[in-house]
C-alpha cells in the first residue's frame, strides 16, 4: 500500500480543489466572484482572483483531469523536492500561469478563465526536468517526457493565438515556464540531473 504521508501537500491541494470547485458549482455568485476575469483584476484590483481561480473548475471532467495530473506528477515532485519546495513550485506555476494570461489578454477585459491547469502544467514540466526520458502519453501516443514537454508548450503557444478558444492555453504556457524556473530555484541540482540523463542517452551510456 502506498504511503500517502510522503506527499501531504499533493493530497491537500487535491482536496482543496475538489472542495472549492464543488462549492463554486453550488454557489454561482461565489464562482463568478473568484474566477479569473481580466476586467475585475485590472480595473477593480481584485487580485485574489489570480489565486482563487486556480481552485475552481468548469465541470466534473475538467476537475478530474487536473486532479489526475496533480496526483500522478505531484507525488513524485513533492517526494523529490520536499513539501515546502513543492508548494512553492505549485504556487509559482499557478500565479505564473494567471499572470501570463493577464498579460496576453490585457486588452480583452471580458476574458475569463478558471482551473488548475496552469499549476499542473508547472508540475509536469518539473517532472520532465527530473525524468526527461520517462514515457508519458500524449493523448494515446507514448513519448519521452522531454518530447512531451516541448510539444506541450509548442502546441499551447499555437492554440493560444486562436480566436474563440475555450481552453486557457496562456495559463499553460505561463504555468509551465514558472514551474520550471521555480524548480530550478529550489533545486539547482535538477539541472545536473537533467543534463546527466541527456548525456547518458546521447552517449548510449
Amino acid at each position: 500500500m502506498e504511503n500517502f504521508s510522503l506527499f501531504p501537500a499533493t493530497l491537500t491541494l487535491i482536496a482543496l480543489n475538489v472542495a472549492v470547485s464543488l462549492y463554486g458549482w453550488l454557489n454561482p455568485k461565489f464562482l463568478l466572484a473568484n474566477l479569473f476575469h481580466v476586467e475585475a483584476v485590472r480595473r477593480n484590483r481584485e487580485y485574489h482572483r489570480l489565486v482563487t481561480s486556480g481552485f475552481l473548475h468548469g465541470g466534473v471532467f475538467h476537475l478530474l483531469i487536473n486532479m489526475f495530473v496533480l496526483f500522478q506528477f505531484g507525488r513524485y515532485i513533492e517526494y523529490e523536492l520536499g513539501t515546502p519546495a513543492f508548494v512553492f513550485v505549485y504556487a509559482a506555476a499557478l500565479l505564473g500561469g494567471n499572470l501570463w494570461a493577464l498579460l496576453e489578454n490585457y486588452n480583452a477585459p471580458d476574458y475569463r478563465a478558471l482551473g488548475a491547469s496552469g499549476a499542473t502544467s508547472g508540475i509536469i514540466l518539473a517532472f520532465c526536468l527530473f525524468k526527461p526520458f520517462a514515457m508519458l502519453l500524449f493523448f494515446i501516443i507514448p513519448m519521452p517526457a522531454i518530447v512531451f514537454g516541448v510539444l506541450f508548450i509548442t502546441i499551447s503557444v499555437i492554440l493560444a493565438k486562436r480566436e474563440n478558444r475555450v481552453i486557457g492555453h496562456e495559463a499553460h504556457i505561463g504555468g509551465a515556464i514558472a514551474g520550471l524556473v521555480a524548480t530550478i530555484v529550489v533545486a539547482p541540482q535538477s539541472l545536473s540531473v537533467f543534463s546527466q540523463q541527456v548525456s547518458q542517452m546521447i552517449g548510449g551510456g
